[in-house]
């Protein structure tokens, strides 16, 4: 298996945490970054010693030295870019969400015909907590489910990307909501599309940015699903409820772990789920660990240069897919923002 090398477009605060995943991570490495200006490129690659610092996406796509690229530029640009790096002949690890599922389409029909690997940078869905509870849920949870998503975090500052309604014309429904759209196709995995869909939400007074949503998505084979999320809560929230006719599974980190993830570090805490089967109390909670020594940002940056080293394209078919319908999902949350 050999090394996969890096170059990494934007140089924002989520770039960084990439950058130094990739540093962790066994089998990859990175060697460039670009940014609209050398200044901020190179300031970027200082504390990173061998990475070059480039100006512009071009200049980064023509290095012959870099197989893959990890895309973190608002959401306005990254279908153009994420098409320069397939036809460059780059494979791509790109943050989310998308402009919309049709933009999605593109980028998945020309990664197959080059052959390239795509993924999207959905950190929670590699960790070994996720295919554990795959497995569980059928007999943990059973049939006739419904699922409840919330994912808070401050955030106030009116010069933050969140809030450039032309960059991230999503705002919180895009940025959080994608979490929340993305456990329920691990999760809830409907087989039908959302059909009976309702979502409000609050803007910014100055921006017109979104910065909290509640809404609900009726599938049209017969699961439910809710979300509540935003920038205007200083407690970070992560529920996750997943219920059915055999019982519930809950987690209070869903999408970034208490124990070892990009924003959180506590030993003493364990990651698993809680599960309640039964009509008993609070007392008949069992809770399950689903532990890993590794965090799930460093392991999807190690699937990912697996799969850049497989032959097979079959493996590729579960991500994309998932990628597909989380956009598909949060279209159909905002199309009932915009439209009504």
């Amino acid at each position: 298996m050999n090394d996969i090398t890096f170059g990494i477009i934007g140089t924002g605060l989520i770039a960084g945490v990439i950058a130094n995943s990739i540093h962790s991570a066994s089998r990859a490495r990175l060697v460039a970054v670009s940014s609209r200006t050398q200044q901020s490129a190179a300031a970027f690659a200082a504390s990173r010693p061998g990475v070059a610092a480039v100006e512009g996406v071009d200049a980064l796509l023509g290095r012959e030295d870099v197989d893959a690229v990890y895309i973190a530029t608002p959401t306005s640009a990254k279908e153009a870019i994420v098409l320069a790096a397939l036809r460059a002949g780059k494979h791509v690890l790109v943050d989310k969400p998308f402009a919309s599922a049709a933009s999605v389409e593109r980028i998945i029909e020309a990664a197959a015909s080059r052959g390239r690997v795509l993924m999207d940078a959905t950190h929670f869905v590699h960790h070994p907590r996720t295919e554990i509870l795959q497995q569980v849920i059928p007999e943990a949870v059973g049939s006739h489910r419904s699922l409840h998503a919330a994912f808070y975090t401050a955030l106030d500052d009116t010069t933050n990307i969140r809030f450039d309604t032309a960059a991230e014309p999503m705002g919180c429904v895009g940025d959080l909501g994608w979490y929340a759209m993305r456990a329920m196709v691990e999760y809830l995995q409907p087989t039908g599309k959302p059909g009976n869909v309702a979502v409000v939400v609050e803007r910014n007074p100055d921006t017109g940015a979104v910065v909290r949503a509640a809404g609900m998505l009726g599938f049209d084979s017969g699961e439910q699903a809710t979300f509540d999320v935003g920038y205007t809560s200083n407690t970070g929230i992560m529920d996750l409820r997943l219920s059915g006719a055999r019982g519930v599974i809950t987690l209070d980190d869903f999408a970034l772990d208490w124990t070892n993830s990009i924003a959180y570090q506590n030993a003493d805490i364990k990651t698993g789920y809680f599960h309640k089967s039964g009509r008993g109390t609070r007392k008949a909670v069992t809770f399950v660990e689903t532990p890993s020594t590794v965090p799930a940002d460093i392991l999807m940056i190690e699937r990912f240069a697996r799969l850049v080293n497989s032959p097979e394209a079959s493996r590729l078919a579960g991500h994309v897919t998932a990628m597909l319908k989380t956009q598909q999902f949060l279209d159909a949350a905002w199309d009932s923002v915009t439209i009504g």
